[in-house]
């Protein structure tokens, strides 16, 4: 009896210690719902508290997935669909009109772990982008998959399709006349690329996205949105592209990122930051803020990320006048924040 009750004892106590060090392990989740012209004099605080409301319901959202031993990928979808699912944010049901009436989106998915990755371009009738993405990367060989193929690959999945008025919103309606009015008081040509210049930085930005840490150890980025408000010719941003808009190493970090596409496509800014950290053993926060605020600024790219690295640090920059963003690490209460005095 003594024998069984000392090999309990012991079980136990190491039953305890795994179960001590699992809940020990950090674990950490950050999400934003866009950068840009965000004034405060254009919120009545009842609007204000609806935005933080709904930041604070997404992070919640992924972070209860990892408190319960979640994995990374999974809260990072988990909090993408709140935000794609709400008319505030630049994605999903809040989706900009491109110039011809329609809505267009792209999403990304990078897991650190395996360094695996899946992407949608121009899809048109798919209620939540981040979740075809995913597929695309679990159930597929590709990574990218565009338009009509990607939801030709949705309904092999058991995906349904939606109609693309799904996504009307008056706001965004109104927002794409006032592109179109700017547009043509700039327009003394047939230049469609100099009156574009002209349109403010609310017109070019707007994504949603998130990243995490699991008590695993595996990290994970995603990104999705509408794209740019009156874009034409079936143009893509920087959101599906791996490397530019999303990306994820385990033991180095994950970015998601948000801002004028172009720019960030063309200086690959979420595998930027990562190979600062892994090359030049900066932190997470400092190399963010190389990339966002010296090197895109000084390009003349606007924007911003969420990052965060494989112990759960978390950075946040932008060079705008504000980003959607919340953070939850564990044990810790959510933090929403809007502009750069939270």
């Amino acid at each position: 009896m003594k024998t069984i009750t000392l090999a309990f004892a012991i079980s136990m106590t190491l039953f305890s210690s795994i179960s001590f060090a699992n809940n020990d392990k950090p674990f950490a989740l950050a999400i934003h719902g866009g950068a840009g012209t965000i004034k405060k004099s254009s919120f009545t605080p009842e609007q204000e508290q609806a935005y933080r409301a709904k930041l604070k319901e997404a992070v919640d959202a992924g972070y209860t997935v990892l408190e319960k031993g979640g994995s990374s990928l999974t809260a990072v979808t988990t909090a993408i669909n709140v935000l794609e699912d709400s008319p505030y944010f630049n994605a999903g049901k809040g989706a900009v009109y491109t110039h011809n009436e329609e809505h267009e989106m792209d999403a990304s998915i990078m897991d650190g772990n395996t360094m695996n990755a899946g992407a949608v371009a121009g899809v048109k009738h798919i209620k939540n982008p981040i979740d075809l993405a995913r597929l695309v990367m679990d159930e597929s060989v590709h990574v990218m998959l565009y338009g009509q193929g990607a939801e030709e690959f949705a309904l092999t999945q058991g995906v349904p399709l939606v109609a693309n008025e799904t996504f009307n919103t008056q706001k965004r309606y109104e927002g794409l006349q006032r592109a179109k009015a700017k547009m043509a008081e700039a327009k003394s040509s047939a230049d469609y690329q100099a009156a574009h210049q002209q349109l403010d930085t609310e017109y070019k930005v707007g994504t949603v996205g998130a990243v995490a840490l699991d008590k695993q150890g595996n990290i994970s980025a995603g990104t999705s949105t509408g794209g740019m408000t009156n874009k034409r010719y079936g143009r893509i941003g920087d959101a599906p592209v791996i490397g530019a808009g999303t990306y994820a190493e385990n033991g180095v970090c994950a970015v998601s990122a948000t801002g004028h596409g172009e720019y960030f496509i063309r200086y690959q800014v979420a595998g930027d930051i990562c190979a600062k950290v892994k090359y030049q053993q900066k932190s997470i926060i400092q190399a963010a803020d190389e990339v966002i605020n010296q090197r895109l600024i000084t390009a003349g790219g606007t924007g911003g990320v969420i990052a965060i690295d494989h112990r759960g640090n978390i950075a946040t920059p932008f060079n705008t006048e504000g980003m959607y963003r919340a953070t939850r690490k564990n044990g810790e209460e959510a933090q929403v924040m809007i502009w750069r005095d939270k």
